[in-house]
C-alpha cells in the first residue's frame, strides 16, 4: 500500500477553535451514482477542487430563474425526474442540487426563448443552447455537465413514454483541455505526516491525525470518509468497508500507520461522541463530522505543518493513486481500490506517471537536455 509513515499526532498544532458546519446536512448519503457522471459532488480531477456551487444542505436552493415558475409542464417533468434521482437512484444531496441547478438553468433559457415543453425540443435547439452558453463564457466542462443532466432527463422521459427521442444524445460540448490532478511527492507527503507526529494530544488533534492518515492510506473520497461507522473497520484484518458512488460497497486495506492513528483516536473518541453515535469521526458537538469541517481542518493542518500548497481530500486521494501506480504499475488494482466503475477514469494517473518519466528523461538523457 505504498510507504508506511509514522502515525501523526495532531495536525492542528496551535489549534484554532473548531467550527462545526451542521448546515442541516445530517449524515452523508451512502448512495452514490456511477463514477462517470459529471454531477457528483465534486472533487475536480484537476488537482484543485472545483468550487462547490452553493450549500448542499438547501436542496431547493437554485440559480435565480424568474421565468422558470411559468414553464408549466416542463417544471412538472423536471420535478418528476428529480424525484426519480432521489428515490430510485438514491443520489446524494449535493449531486441532486447540481442536477437541479443545471436543469433549472436550461429551463430558464427555454422560457426566455419562448419555447414550450421538453417534447418540443430538437437537436438544433439543444445546440443553440450550448452555443449561447459558450458565448456567455461557460467552459467546456460546465457544458458537458449540463448536457449530461439534459440527456439524463430525456432518458427518464423516454422511459416514461413522454417523448420518442433524445434530442441531446448526439450533441457534444466544446472540448476542454483536461488538467492533470495535482499531487504531492511521496517523500514530501510522508515528511508532512511525520512532522505532524509532534503535535498536540487533544481529542480533536487525534481525530484529525486519523482522518488524514486514512485519506492517504486508503484513497478515500471525502463523502466516504465521513460516512464510516465504527463497525466498518476491522483492525484485525486491516480492512475497511466503504460504500461509494452508486451505493457500491468495496473493501480497502488500511496501512499500519493509519490503524495506529485510528486506535489513538478511539481511545479519546468517547470524550466527544454522544451516546449511541455510530460515526467513526465526530465533530466537537459529538455528532457525525461534516464535510466542510473536514476540509477546514485539513487546510489548517497544512498551514501549521508548512505544506507547500493547500491540502484537500482529493489531493490526498490523487497522491494515493499516483504513488501506488508508480510503485506497482497495476492500473486495474488501483481502479478497484479507488472504486472507479470505469478504468478510463483511473487512466488519468497513467498520464501523471508518464509526466514524471518524461521529466526524468529530460533531466537525464544526454540528447534531451537543453543547452544553457
Amino acid at each position: 500500500m505504498g510507504k508506511d509513515h509514522p502515525g501523526p499526532g495532531s495536525p492542528a498544532r496551535g489549534r484554532e477553535p473548531e467550527r462545526d458546519d451542521h448546515q442541516g446536512r445530517g449524515s452523508p448519503a451512502r448512495g452514490r451514482e456511477p463514477e462517470r457522471d459529471d454531477h457528483q459532488g465534486r472533487g475536480s480531477p484537476a488537482g484543485g477542487r472545483e468550487p462547490e456551487r452553493g450549500d448542499p444542505s438547501r436542496p431547493n436552493q437554485s440559480r435565480p430563474t424568474p421565468d422558470s415558475a411559468d414553464s408549466g409542464p416542463r417544471r412538472l417533468d423536471l420535478e418528476a425526474y428529480l424525484a426519480h434521482l432521489t428515490h430510485e437512484r438514491r443520489l446524494s444531496p449535493l449531486t441532486l442540487l447540481n442536477y437541479r441547478r443545471d436543469l433549472e438553468g436550461i429551463d430558464a433559457w427555454l422560457s426566455r426563448t419562448g419555447l414550450g415543453p421538453w417534447t418540443e425540443l430538437d437537436t438544433h435547439t439543444v445546440r443553440r443552447f450550448v452555443a449561447a452558453r459558450h458565448r456567455g463564457g461557460a467552459s467546456g466542462r460546465t457544458l458537458q455537465r449540463e448536457l449530461s443532466a439534459l440527456r439524463g432527463l430525456y432518458r427518464f422521459l423516454l422511459r416514461e413514454g413522454r417523448i420518442g427521442h433524445n434530442p441531446a444524445q448526439g450533441v457534444r460540448a466544446p472540448k476542454t483541455r483536461r488538467k492533470l490532478p495535482a499531487t504531492l511527492g511521496a517523500d514530501q507527503l510522508c515528511a508532512l505526516l511525520d512532522r505532524a507526529a509532534d503535535g498536540e494530544d487533544a481529542p480533536l488533534g487525534r481525530r484529525d491525525a486519523a482522518m488524514i492518515e486514512l485519506f492517504y492510506s486508503s484513497g478515500l473520497r471525502l463523502a466516504e470518509l465521513i460516512s464510516i461507522n465504527l463497525g466498518d473497520i476491522d483492525p484485525a484484518e486491516a480492512v475497511l468497508t466503504v460504500v461509494g458512488k452508486g451505493a457500491k460497497t468495496r473493501r480497502v486495506p488500511v496501512g499500519s500507520k493509519a490503524l495506529a492513528a485510528i486506535d489513538g483516536w478511539l481511545q479519546v473518541r468517547g470524550l466527544l461522541a454522544l451516546p449511541g453515535e455510530p460515526a467513526l469521526f465526530v465533530s466537537s458537538k459529538g455528532t457525525r463530522i461534516h464535510a466542510r469541517t473536514v476540509e477546514r481542518r485539513l487546510q489548517h493542518w497544512a498551514q501549521v505543518q508548512g505544506a507547500p500548497r493547500g491540502i484537500h481530500p482529493h489531493l490526498l486521494r490523487h497522491s494515493f493513486a499516483t504513488h501506488l501506480l508508480e510503485s506497482s504499475g497495476d492500473l486495474r488494482a488501483v481502479q478497484e481500490l479507488l472504486g472507479h466503475s470505469d478504468i478510463a477514469t483511473t487512466q488519468i494517473y497513467t498520464h501523471l506517471d508518464f509526466q514524471h518519466l518524461a521529466e526524468v528523461y529530460d533531466r537525464a538523457h544526454p540528447r534531451a537536455r537543453r543547452r544553457d
